[in-house]
């Protein structure tokens, strides 16, 4: 990454407050907060009128193209506290084949695999970090399905900040010698993530951890909201017709929806709307059951599995923000079988050469129901997110064998 302007110019902040997404109840910005009273996530509030005057298209359009151009709409105050590994902005590449094959208007892939770590959790966490940089924390710890935990690990080396990750027993083993390759200090928990949650709480209280587990501090959802701030100027600032997003503690979705009100607020886009699709996988859907029962909140899912392991998640903290965006906006909250997500993913490397991880599957999977249902039209715009790089994942082995010694037939090959 070339060193530019983003990183090292001085910028003025608009950081006012924390407050509480359930109850609105006011907390003091600049101190290290974790839930608020109510025991929901804090969300950072801005000055939005001083972001409106210093944020202008003018003034972004002369910036390098990466996360942090977004600046005066992020909680890092000083450029001495960005912890950065290079967070470059995602492209949005269109699945022509499956289009055609859809006999639809081909669906845009948000690849968030080109991230720093190969996954969209290093948007968050590079925000986290750089934040726990700036209040002083030595030592972070968080429970992960594996790619929060390697871009945890990661930046917190980066920034010379101690990290404690705890994981589900069955993670894919690539992340965690990718943890442990980082610096992390990587422990294998036979339960799911929110046993691992639970012991990293119980470490937070006796050891003074700072706990990074997802919506259990403010700042990670305003790294993933850039997700939201990205799209909308990728698309000339008119926002897609619908959204799939993997949802499993459900931080970019939250954060995209927070992003496209702040965007509004600054005059950058209008009041209209994507409709929003939580993707879950069937093994583990309580966004998906909360929804269709009417509920604010959800229940833990018992015996949670998928092979989709980012978005096992059986309890998410912030299930009220992402029930309240999805209907908000008209969207739904979507199951998505084991077999499909596979099927989605292996067709979408063979039709358009592109490998999306699982849970990029899953919204692909979840489009292409979602069009045979009548639920989106063809001729409309639709973006899916991939989180994370394919290559992180196994891959069904295809490959034939041939004998140098032998006759090959090469017209058969």
């Amino acid at each position: 990454m070339i060193w530019n302007d983003n990183l090292t110019a001085d910028r003025p902040s608009f950081v006012t407050h924390l407050e509480c997404g359930l109850t609105g109840e006011r907390y003091e910005a600049d101190v290290v907060q974790g839930l608020s009273r109510a025991g929901r996530p804090l969300l950072v509030r801005y000055d939005l009128g001083g972001v409106r005057g210093a944020l202008t298209k003018e003034a972004l359009a002369a910036r390098p193209r990466d996360l942090w151009r977004w600046r005066e709409l992020l909680p890092v105050r000083d450029k001495a506290n960005i912890v950065s590994l290079g967070e470059c902005e995602t492209p949005l590449i269109p699945l022509l084949a499956a289009g055609e094959r859809l006999a639809a208007r081909p669906p845009l892939v948000k690849d968030e695999g080109r991230l720093p770590t190969g996954s969209f959790k290093a948007r968050g966490l590079v925000m986290a970090i750089s934040m726990a940089k700036a209040l002083g924390v030595r030592t972070i710890a968080m429970p992960t399905n594996g790619n929060a935990g390697a871009a945890a690990a990661a930046y917190a080396s980066r920034a010379g900040i101690e990290s404690v990750i705890l994981c589900p027993d069955d993670t894919p083993e690539i992340n965690v010698r990718e943890i442990a390759a980082q610096g992390g200090r990587v422990y294998r928990v036979n339960g799911l993530i929110d046993d691992c949650g639970a012991i990293v709480a119980k470490g937070c209280a006796e050891n003074g951890w700072y706990d990074l587990s997802t919506l259990k501090e403010p700042y990670r959802i305003e790294g993933k909201k850039t997700m939201g701030l990205e799209l909308a100027e990728q698309l000339a600032w008119e926002l897609p017709d619908a959204i799939f997003y993997p949802t499993g503690g459900g931080t970019g979705l939250i954060g995209m929806w927070k992003a496209f009100d702040e965007l509004e607020a600054i005059g950058l886009i209008g009041p209209r709307r994507p409709r929003m699709y939580a993707v879950q996988a069937s093994g583990c859907a309580p966004i998906v059951r909360a929804f269709e029962a009417g509920e604010r909140h959800a229940e833990r899912w018992e015996d949670a599995h998928t092979v989709a392991a980012g978005i096992r998640v059986p309890k998410a903290v912030g299930d009220f923000l992402i029930l309240d965006a999805v209907r908000e906006s008209g969207g739904k909250a979507l199951a998505i079988g084991d077999p499909a997500i596979v099927a989605a993913t292996e067709r979408a490397a063979i039709e358009d050469g592109l490998l999306l991880c699982p849970e990029g599957g899953a919204t692909l999977a979840a489009y292409e129901q979602a069009l045979a249902d009548g639920e989106v039209g063809r001729d409309e715009q639709v973006v899916l997110f991939n989180c994370a790089t394919g290559l992180k994942y196994p891959m069904r082995d295809r490959s034939k064998t041939l004998d140098r010694h032998g006759a090959i037939d090469l017209a058969a090959l």
